[in-house]
């Protein structure tokens, strides 16, 4: 398979393009392609090209673009994975996952037990992060990266179709549900709300309830802040029959 860019102005009527400079860098330095060798460009919105890379001179990439390439089709229901900021590099491994498992938008929250450890939330990092998973899992849509914002502005003004809220075992109770629900349920859309490393507060679960989120569980066991994302996300793909 021929090396994948990201280049979010792609344009079909226009038949050269150029590459953004930090993917310019990787095609000349890190990968030593020459003009006539080929590769393929993708948008982060869905649409990808069979391209030949056409000039290397002066730190300028140019490239043309020779054919459409059917792009690797997106989930049926779309996830939005609401994710409390993780400290360290744990964020970067959920949004990296998160992007290969398919999810359609990503919304970090702030949460009583958020741990504010290392850089501040960044954006523009966490994009870069989500645009190398899609590059690696051969994905052509990069899921978009909301500002972080406090939890209790996220249930007030979110609008999601079904929103399951991820609790330890230790918080379930007779009401909480397994991700098996989705096997038997239409949704049109899909939240998937995890918590930070502390776990969620007793007023954190009362709120996310009164505001119409489902309790749900993975099991018995207690799994690390960044594994809950990838794990819930493959099980729910699976419980809907999508992947």
């Amino acid at each position: 398979m021929p090396p994948r860019f990201y280049v979010p102005h792609l344009d079909a009527a226009v038949r050269e393009t150029s590459l953004p400079p930090d993917e310019a860098n990787h095609l000349t330095r890190v990968l030593r392609l020459d003009p006539g060798d080929e590769i393929s460009v993708f948008d982060g919105r869905g649409h990808e090209f069979r391209a030949r890379v056409t000039n290397t001179a002066r730190r300028k990439v140019t490239v043309e673009l020779l054919e459409p390439i059917a792009a690797v089709p997106e989930a049926r229901v779309p996830i939005t994975l609401v994710q409390a900021v993780l400290k360290g590099e744990k964020m970067d491994a959920v949004l990296r996952d998160a992007t290969m498992m398919g999810v359609a938008a990503i919304e970090p929250i702030v949460t009583a037990r958020t741990i504010a450890r290392g850089p501040r939330p960044d954006n523009d990092r966490w994009t870069r992060v989500s645009i190398a998973s899609a590059k690696q899992c051969r994905r052509a849509v990069v899921p978009t990266i909301a500002a972080a914002r406090p939890f209790d502005e996220w249930l007030r003004t979110s609008a999601h179709g079904l929103r399951l809220m991820l609790v330890e075992p230790t918080a379930s109770t007779g009401e909480t549900c397994s991700l098996h629900l989705l096997e038997n349920h239409a949704a049109g859309s899909l939240a998937l709300i995890v918590g930070p490393e502390g776990g969620w507060t007793a007023e954190e679960c009362e709120k996310a309830e009164a505001a119409g989120c489902l309790s749900v569980t993975l099991g018995s066991l207690t799994l690390r802040a960044d594994a809950v994302a990838v794990a819930a996300l493959a099980i729910a793909r699976f419980a809907l029959r999508d992947l």
